[in-house]
């Protein structure tokens, strides 16, 4: 009967815990994919067109290179 309760703590435990961190994250403002995007040419994002910046930009971090 004790490993019953536990393991009932336990799920409602994780369940809390991931419908808590779950609204936090949908109330941030964030969209999805945005920690992934290349905004700049480092990190392993190459050196072709940046999108996401001005020209001003994208010549700047390509001068950083030179």
């Amino acid at each position: 009967m004790s490993k019953n309760i536990w393991l009932i703590i336990a799920v409602a435990a994780w369940l809390l815990g991931f419908l808590g961190g779950y609204s936090i994250s949908s109330r941030t403002g964030t969209e999805p994919g945005y920690f992934g995007a290349v905004e700049a040419a480092g990190y392993g994002g190459g050196s072709e067109l940046i999108e996401g910046i001005s020209e001003d930009m994208q010549d700047y971090y390509k001068s950083l290179t030179e």
